[in-house]
């Protein structure tokens, strides 16, 4: 019952009333973003969905334009605090996680959900056949989730998947409270940022 339907509720109700916050959030953020580099102020990332549809992430822009698309080893996104392709408002803002608050649109039009698995890139042909993304991608991703608010970048994306599909298997109210704490935690005293 919580998994299908109260979770879903609790979400939009959430997001609609963290909604005005965001705004408030951008419309301060926005022209800092803006006239660094005349750049978009936000960044609209193809992600992968719930069921595999994939949909777009909204972020604000944390990166110069055009800024090259780097990689870890695993795939994953590289993440360091001497990232030169970070603005400095972009720095600020994923030092506080402030990039991901238009995030919270997503929950409202049922894209992504408060807690989750954190979206991954669109599959590809393979990916669509593995057995541990086809157990993770059957909730909506989250804005913050299991292995995010636990370990952030401190492990690689292996890791990261073995701890959502524990998530996926264990959707509770309690456990997602949990998560949701641990987050806030996690980005006031800048836990495990990355590895780098």
């Amino acid at each position: 019952m919580y998994k299908k339907v109260i979770k879903r509720i609790l979400d939009f109700l959430i997001a609609l009333m963290a909604t005005p916050f965001v705004l408030l959030v951008v419309i301060i953020l926005a022209p800092f973003i803006y006239f660094y580099d005349k750049g978009p102020i936000f960044y609209n990332a193809e992600r992968c969905g719930k069921n595999g549809k994939n949909f777009k992430m909204f972020k604000l822009r944390s990166m110069y334009v055009n800024a090259p698309d780097i990689r870890n080893d695993d795939g994953s996104t590289y993440s360091s605090d001497d990232d030169i392709r970070v603005t400095p408002i972009g720095k600020f803002m994923r030092k506080t996680s402030l990039d991901e608050l238009p995030q919270v649109l997503n929950v409202l039009i049922g894209d992504m959900s408060i807690v989750g698995p954190r979206p991954t890139l669109p599959l590809d042909e393979k990916a669509e056949k593995d057995q541990e993304r086809i157990i993770r991608n059957s909730v909506r991703p989250g804005i913050t989730g299991y292995a995010q608010a636990y370990f952030r970048n401190s492990i690689d994306a292996s890791e990261k998947f073995y701890y959502d599909n524990i998530y996926v298997k264990n959707i509770s109210f309690v456990l997602d409270l949990k998560i949701i704490l641990k987050t806030v935690c996690s980005v006031f005293l800048r836990q495990n940022i990355n590895t780098n």
